[in-house]
């Protein structure tokens, strides 16, 4: 009699359950339908938040989640409950293409900003583009990122083949450099920048006088660094990140190489001034990346960005907040031309592409076919002493 007793109130308890979950599936299908109050849509990042590069990767996903969080209000009065998810791609490309599948499972994503590293964008992004789901990334500056014709993917900064020459030109013409030694950490950015910066010197009539690569997780480059000696070099050019380029420049120092270091926009970090301390003395950087100080709006966000995570900006946080900004453009472009409904993924895409005057807090943004900016700049930087940000020097705009 009690096992009937127990039997009873567990298949009515069921019942009830299944009444109720039956009621949820409905509205939520109805809201689905009409672009109801709080319809959730997501906006994820993917970039490096562990491991070497974390201190860039999480830049990007903080300054992201601020735009995202400063836009909440709005979509809430359009209907809709907009959320940030933060994918930590570790910078390895195995990791973001398997993380760009979770997204692409995920169908509230409507969009991701990412990811740091190209090699790990360049993957992933294929993952992206078979799924409609579009990317803006704040720092991907490989000519293959966007050379390969997606139509998802779109990038606010400069690329390899514009921050190379410019890079080459201000080491021959205003660091007097005509021998130079160019060292590559083998990844897709790294190589691919090292390769531009050195057919630009060339072509400009200056001299390698070596080429080496290392590679990411190394500690001694002691057998680098004593072929750059002997070479009698004037100047060093890393492609690289910030982990292996403030000991290439620490170690550089400590054997007496006494020639300026250039690098690329993967230097531009506090971490790098940490790791090379006060041997980064003579270290320039090009960047794709503007600074912040340098109007109003980008002091208002650095502000911003403090208050909110008590982190001061570095080099891409306010390029990962720009890229959030274009995406979240789009989305409410896309919107609108659907009826203010909720719209697909490729609505979505194609509405970000179309964007051709958007005022970020740094920079100005218009994409071309491909999804490059037409306003993208690169910017030269000196470290002056232990202390970041670096000082710029300059900027040069694409002619």
């Amino acid at each position: 009699m009690l096992l009937k007793k127990e039997m009873s109130f567990v298949l009515a308890a069921s019942l009830v359950f299944g009444i109720l979950a039956g009621c949820g599936k409905t509205d939520q299908a109805s809201s689905s339908a009409s672009g109801g109050t709080g319809q959730v849509i997501k906006i994820a990042t993917q970039s490096p938040l562990s491991g070497s590069s974390a201190t860039s990767g999480e830049a990007i996903e903080l300054g992201a989640k601020l735009k995202v969080e400063d836009a909440k209000e709005e979509f809430k009065k359009l209907g809709y409950d907009l959320q940030f998810v933060p994918y930590d791609d570790q910078g390895d490309p195995k990791k973001g293409a398997a993380n760009a599948q979770l997204i692409a499972s995920d169908a509230q994503i409507l969009g991701v900003v990412g990811h740091l590293n190209s090699g790990v964008a360049i993957p992933s992004s294929e993952v992206y583009e078979k799924n409609n789901i579009v990317m803006v990334s704040p720092s991907n500056t490989a000519t293959a990122v966007t050379d390969r014709g997606l139509k998802t993917v779109n990038r606010i900064c400069a690329r390899d083949d514009f921050q190379g020459p410019a890079g080459a030109d201000y080491a021959m013409k205003t660091l007097n450099a005509k021998k130079i030694f160019v060292i590559d950490d083998k990844t897709a950015y790294g190589s691919g920048l090292a390769k531009e910066f050195g057919d630009a010197v060339k072509k400009n009539g200056g001299t390698l006088a070596g080429t080496e690569s290392i590679t990411v997780g190394e500690k001694d480059f002691s057998g680098v660094l004593n072929k750059v000696k002997a070479s009698n070099a004037d100047l060093i050019f890393f492609g690289g990140l910030y982990a292996e380029g403030g000991l290439i420049v620490k170690q550089a120092r400590d054997k007496g190489i006494t020639a300026p270091i250039l690098g690329g926009d993967a230097i531009d970090s506090k971490s790098m001034v940490d790791i090379a301390g006060t041997s980064i003395v003579d270290t320039y950087f090009t960047s794709v990346a503007a600074d912040v100080t340098k109007t109003a709006e980008g002091k208002k966000f650095a502000d911003a960005y403090k208050q909110k995570f008590n982190k001061d900006v570095e080099g891409y946080s306010a390029y990962g907040y720009d890229s959030a900004g274009v995406l979240l453009q789009g989305l409410k472009d896309a919107i609108a031309a659907n009826g203010n409904k909720l719209p697909s993924r490729q609505q979505v895409a194609e509405s970000v592409r179309k964007i051709q005057d958007y005022q970020g807090v740094v920079t100005k943004v218009g994409f071309d076919s491909k999804g490059d900016n037409k306003f993208a700049k690169v910017y030269i930087y000196k470290f002056d002493g232990a202390k970041y940000p670096g000082v710029q020097q300059g900027e040069i705009e694409k002619k």
